[in-house]
């Protein structure tokens, strides 16, 4: 998998998933990316913008994933799955389901308990929302992901629905757990993705795309 050290621009990464989904073959590796954003709003494929109520000088990015309109920003890792589904031998709903548990399971170390909704893909402490997932499965290949709010200005979910929910209340690792760094979130996501997915990654990090195990 690759980890970034600076905020990488949506747009650039959208076109590099795509890109690297479109390129797959049989045997092309599966890889995880995982970075921040500067601050942006993205709507899914389908995502109505009357749930974008007042972005000011925050940009707006349709994308091609489900879902509706969430916010990217500083100090909120953003882990991107492009995964063979058919060589794993698992479905999308399995797919989010273990996503969403590897977030349970980190938040779960720091003794506090998270929740799935089954009527809202991603990750709830105590009603907030701490984890948001949005994907797009490709000729059987998934893009995007997950992405955990760990240590940012939440003020922006507050200028939209999020996910498509009025009032939906967001929360993050840094008011959960304060002792928590931003690297420590990071090194525990990466490593219940692994288990969860059933592989160990191996990180390096960069401005390359290097290959996961």
């Amino acid at each position: 998998m690759r980890r970034f050290a600076t905020l990488q621009d949506y747009g650039e990464t959208l076109a590099a998933m795509q890109a690297f989904t479109l390129a797959r073959a049989s045997d092309t590796s599966d890889e995880c990316w995982l970075l921040q954003h500067p601050p942006v709003y993205t709507l899914g494929l389908n995502g109505k913008t009357e749930h974008i109520l007042a972005p000011g000088e925050i940009p707006v990015l349709r994308t091609d994933r489900g879902g509706q309109v969430t916010y990217h920003g500083p100090g909120q890792w953003v882990a991107y799955l492009l995964l063979d589904l058919r060589r794993q031998g698992i479905g999308v709903r399995q797919l989010v389901h273990l996503l969403e548990q590897s977030v349970i399971d980190l938040l779960a170390e720091g003794g506090v308990p998270a929740e799935r909704r089954h009527d809202a893909p991603g990750v709830y402490v105590d009603g907030a929302k701490i984890a948001s997932l949005g994907l797009r499965i490709r000729s059987g290949c998934s893009y995007h992901g997950l992405a955990l709010n760990t240590a940012m200005d939440l003020a922006p979910f507050g200028r939209i629905n999020p996910c498509g929910y009025q009032g939906l209340a967001v929360t993050q690792v840094r008011d959960l757990l304060p002792g928590w760094e931003a690297e420590r979130v990071a090194l525990g996501l990466l490593r219940h993705l692994g288990r969860v997915l059933g592989r160990p990654m191996q990180e390096v990090e960069g401005e390359t795309r290097p290959r996961e195990t």
